[in-house]
């Protein structure tokens, strides 16, 4: 007699009524994600808005709105530079913000929906950027900057786990199969 898998036995609309279980980090990971791209989206946003317009008045304005110390070495040297920063450059900025914009989506959605190629494309990201936030903790060591090392390396090494674990899994499944 022939025993059936359990998934096999079960009516379609009981298989149909049965949530599936989501991995509750996978669903942290894409929501950071997807929280990313939105960020992301409103700076590129911000950018584009930047064209065809003084990038010194504006940016003057804000300042002044802001009520941001005129001698802050850091809005001195934004309000000093900015006549630098032309259309070309703005578009080119923009691109490469909705670009990464787009890449978060993608890694986000992919996250939630548990994609294998998310989490291999999650983890390739978060491990090319390790370097450079070591980097720039290395050069002035702030909160922002251990915190963004903090997460992703947290992110890095769940995925990595994560990966691994299901490789295990499907090199003992491969096993059994050829056992029988």
């Amino acid at each position: 007699m022939q025993v059936l898998p359990k998934a096999m036995t079960d009516s379609p609309s009981q298989s149909i009524s049965r949530p599936k279980h989501h991995n509750q980090w996978l669903i942290l990971i894409a929501a950071f994600k997807l929280a990313q791209a939105l960020l992301f989206i409103s700076i590129g946003v911000g950018v584009v808005g930047l064209l065809h317009k003084d990038v010194g008045e504006v940016l003057t304005k804000a300042a002044e709105h802001l009520r941001f110390t005129p001698e802050s070495r850091l809005v001195n040297f934004i309000l000093k530079n900015a006549p630098l920063v032309n259309d070309q450059l703005l578009r080119r900025i923009g691109a490469v913000v909705f670009f990464y914009a787009g890449l978060d989506l993608v890694e986000g959605i992919g996250l939630y929906m548990e994609k294998v190629w998310a989490e291999f494309l999650t983890l390739a990201i978060t491990a090319s950027f390790l370097p450079w936030e070591i980097f720039e903790i290395y050069r002035r060591l702030t909160l922002v900057h251990v915190s963004l090392l903090t997460v992703n390396t947290l992110v890095l090494v769940y995925l990595l786990k994560l990966v691994i674990a299901r490789g295990k899994r499907e090199d003992g499944a491969g096993e059994s199969k050829l056992d029988e």
